[in-house]
């Protein structure tokens, strides 16, 4: 399919999982992108099989959540096994109780996702251009103009902003002259997607030895599992395996007969940990594997690109409509990089003490590291610092430009997540969540504690005459059923507190006091929102929650 358009506002290079989000979330906002990939259409192969609960609140809030937990099973635990032998298991069910309405890790593959969001767009009349590859580009202050080809023909597009989501071979990287810093990993790994004739279980089973690492993941099919390993001392230099190469060493590693009923796909690659040097250059930005990669250690790729594309949608969105001034794309280099950063370190260490041949390492993978896990698992604060870590719910940018905290409140801070606290709606004698409240597209305004009909007739005047395409409004008094909602915010008898939540379902603004100079100060001078725009259905002053 041949590209018609001359020009475009946002033109998206790879439709991966990150470059689809991207898309998708644009879609939500009323930006048509263009989204092209080199491939031929989608594939049914892919690395990522991990779903984190970050990720599904997003898929949550686009409204097709329903799906991918219907398509997709929860991750029972961790078995590890030491020579064959088992020596620590780590339960995982509901893990992160109370933290999220996703309190587990769920086995929802790569394709599935990319297929999920694929239908999110073709039901927004956004179409991927396969077989389109971008050749060059070149930018000026105004626009990027980029040479493209889709099979014989070659053409030049251009377009406002330009987002490289095309993996870790980006030729939009290469083309920024963008260094990819990093290294790539001594031992080369396979990939297995296989059905078994006998069942593992439902839980991640990782074994260790002497003689290398075997991971047995379970998949959403009856008794499919996905199977990543390293390959033996001398098969590096050997071409065309099969799963029947490797099979007799992954039986060595195990201490048992594998018997592979079916085998759907097998790979061997190699893994790399390298960051870019810069996640932005002018009007091109950089996502996902473009921007970084890592070991596959906690599933944390894919779950980090759309975090990625989630974080500078809505903003790129807010400039493209003429709703947010430019400067707030500066934020997404600040608040992402530092995030792949850390998990570039973390993954990486990890990732080399379980491959690691050292002696000392092995003594004490074999006798420390299996008493330190059934002890510290066995601690509930652990758990939840665990959970946070590897589900991504405790991701705070507390140190953005886009922060004002003017609260006391010291346990939940402006850059926070806002936390996951079901509510009960006292009018409509309903449970819900404050999650729920920031369905919508764009920032949502909540209070806190006993205001007069004065005062919320007053708030919402300002909105609509304001910010009525930006700014959604929710109210919540003082009530028995609710008060574990006032508790998590700190906020004493009495008082009330005004909180302003990001699309992104990042707090951006706390205040111990309900006023209008203060959100109109944020929203405008921090924020850099463009007031005064016309009203829409947005505005409704029956856009909040009013309880008895």
């Amino acid at each position: 399919m041949q590209i018609t358009q001359q020009h475009t506002s946002v033109l998206i290079v790879g439709a991966g999982p990150s470059g689809l989000m991207m898309a998708a979330q644009l879609l939500r906002y009323g930006v048509q992108p263009i989204i092209i990939d080199n491939k031929q259409g989608p594939t049914n192969q892919s690395k990522a099989l991990a779903v984190q609960s970050r990720s599904l609140e997003i898929y949550r809030q686009m409204g097709v959540i329903d799906k991918i937990l219907e398509g997709g099973k929860k991750g029972g635990g961790v078995t590890f096994n030491q020579e064959g032998k088992q020596v620590a298991e780590l339960s995982l069910d509901n893990v992160g109780e109370g933290q999220t309405a996703f309190p587990y890790i769920l086995m929802y593959q790569q394709s599935k996702n990319e297929r999920l969001l694929l239908d999110f767009l073709t039901l927004n009349c956004c179409p991927v251009y396969w077989n389109t590859s971008l050749l060059s580009l070149t930018q000026s202050a105004g626009q990027v103009a980029v040479q493209l080809q889709t099979g014989e023909t070659e053409q030049i597009l251009t377009c406002d902003w330009l987002v490289g989501a095309d993996g870790a071979h980006s030729i939009i990287r290469k083309q920024l002259q963008i260094p990819f810093s990093g290294d790539t990993y001594q031992h080369k790994f396979y990939l297995a997607d296989v059905k078994l004739a006998g069942k593992f279980g439902d839980k991640v089973d990782l074994f260790l030895s002497k003689k290398g690492f075997v991971g047995f993941f379970p998949m959403p099919e009856d008794a499919c599992y996905r199977i990543v390993g390293n390959l033996p001392d001398g098969f590096d230099n050997k071409t065309d395996l099969q799963i029947e190469d490797v099979l007799p060493f992954l039986n060595a590693v195990t201490g048992q007969e594998i018997e592979i009923a079916h085998a759907n796909w097998f790979t061997e690659y190699r893994l790399h940990h390298r960051m870019a040097d810069k996640f932005r250059v002018q009007r091109c930005f950089l996502i996902g594997d473009a921007a970084h990669i890592h070991s596959p250690v906690g599933g944390q790729g894919m779950n980090t690109g759309l975090q990625d594309a989630y974080n500078l949608a809505w903003k790129l969105a807010g400039v493209v409509n003429g709703q947010i001034k430019a400067s707030i794309l500066d934020s997404y280099v600040a608040e992402r990089m530092p995030v792949a950063k850390d998990l570039l370190n973390t993954t990486d260490r990890i990732f080399k003490m379980i491959l690691s041949r050292n002696w000392l390492i092995g003594l004490f993978k074999k006798f420390v590291l299996p008493s330190i896990l059934k002890t510290v698992w066995g601690k509930p604060n652990i758990r939840d610092a665990f959970f946070k870590r590897v589900s991504q719910t405790g991701i705070s940018y507390r140190d953005s430009q886009l922060n004002l905290h003017l609260s006391q409140s010291i346990q939940i801070k402006a850059g926070d997540r806002l936390p996951y606290l079901k509510v009960f709606d006292e009018k409509k004698q309903l449970e819900t969540d404050l999650h729920e409240w920031c369905s919508k597209p764009g920032f949502t305004m909540i209070t806190l504690g006993k205001l007069q009909e004065i005062d919320l007739f007053t708030l919402a005047k300002w909105i609509t005459q304001k910010y009525p395409a930006n700014l959604n409004f929710f109210y919540l008094p003082p009530s028995v059923k609710n008060q574990q909602v006032f508790d998590a915010f700190g906020i004493k008898k009495n008082r009330k507190m005004a909180i302003i939540v990001r699309p992104d379902l990042h707090i951006g603004f706390m205040n111990d006091v309900v006023d209008i100079d203060m959100m109109d100060n944020y929203l405008q001078n921090v924020v850099g929102v463009v007031g005064g725009m016309a009203p829409d259905k947005t505005g409704d002053f029956k856009n909040y929650y009013q309880g008895a």
